[in-house]
């Protein structure tokens, strides 16, 4: 049966994915080991420990990300967040980094190891490779491949597969974005943070319109009534000689939804289903969460699928299939 995975981004995100649903749930710690690594967000070892307890007493599994990239030499931390993830008895771990994926399978081998998308494995090749030496058990693929790419790519590997559904669009590569330290000096891959809040300014002209920058730098500018995502790099809006109107040197502002495509995604050969969004709210959560809930088990029953309308949620209030359908690239 297809899991829906789905964030957790606080305690209370927790239970609110548990109890509209979920699968499975999966969070990080409040530090560095996770890329959501924000004021806010994230768990203590006590708090994960609880929010296990309660997603197992009501039949939901817990995945704990630690999926960013040590510092040459400064292991030591990503390793302790494994050692507490085993001891309070989370289902599996989310890794992206070679060397801590080979400490849990020595440390923890009763723990299931699955590939981060932070890995940027896309190829049946890379795939192998990671579940050969390091015992994956699924990959979660980055959201670059067509449903066809991801078919073919089923018949090829010996391990689940998860691909996103709703949330980020994120066409950059993950585990390879550096835009972010290039402004900020916070890393994406190794810190956990993309365009922090900190760096963030919001800057309103007397018309009404508005300006965003990150570290000083401008990223759009916005006019009245325009709607706009949060600011990072490689969603802004820059101005070059070709284009003086302005235009989107990487991608829009603009979530991914494959609610209409969940059929061809399981006959596909996906094992789990992903919702992105654990900065999001316990509104977004319970709404998003239930949605495909819904829609999943009108499959598994063998209905069409009643699909909700999610737009409202969407960054920018638009909403693609992205490369799933057809590569578009400029």
């Amino acid at each position: 049966m297809t899991e829906l995975i789905c964030p957790a981004g606080t305690p209370a995100a927790l239970r609110t994915a548990v109890d509209a649903g979920a699968d499975a749930v999966y969070c990080g710690f409040q530090d560095a080991t996770n890329a959501r690594n924000f004021p806010g967000l994230n768990f203590t070892a006590d708090e994960l420990a609880r929010g296990v307890s309660y997603a197992r007493s009501r039949g939901t599994k817990v995945l704990l990300t630690i999926n960013t990239y040590p510092p040459a030499g400064k292991v030591d931390l990503w390793r302790s967040a494994a050692d507490v993830g085993a001891h309070v008895g989370v289902d599996a771990f989310i890794v992206a980094d070679m060397g801590l994926a080979d400490y849990v399978a020595r440390a923890h081998p009763d723990i299931r190891l699955h590939l981060s998308v932070q890995a940027a494995a896309s190829s049946p090749e890379a795939i192998r490779y990671y579940c050969k030496h390091f015992g994956v058990k699924r990959v979660v693929l980055p959201r670059i491949l067509t449903i066809p790419e991801i078919r073919q790519i089923r018949r090829e590997i010996h391990c689940e597969i998860e691909t996103f559904i709703f949330g980020n669009h994120g066409l950059m590569v993950e585990g390879r974005c550096s835009l972010t330290n290039y402004l900020t000096g916070q890393s994406t891959n190794m810190d956990g943070v993309c365009s922090p809040a900190s760096d963030v300014e919001y800057v309103q002209d007397e018309d009404g319109s508005m300006c965003s920058r990150l570290g000083g730098f401008t990223l759009d500018c916005i006019g009245a009534g325009e709607k706009a995502g949060y600011p990072t790099i490689c969603k802004g809006r820059y101005i070059g000689s070709h284009r003086p109107e302005g235009y989107y040197a990487f991608e829009e502002p603009v979530s991914l939804n494959l609610s209409h495509l969940l059929p061809e995604l399981i006959e596909a050969g996906v094992d789990a289903l992903k919702i992105e969004g654990r900065q999001r709210s316990k509104s977004y959560v319970r709404t998003v969460v239930s949605a495909f809930r819904s829609a999943l088990d009108d499959i598994r029953h063998g209905q069409t699928p009643n699909i909700a309308d999610l737009v409202a949620l969407t960054e920018g209030q638009k909403e693609t299939r992205g490369a799933f359908e057809t590569k578009r690239w400029r």
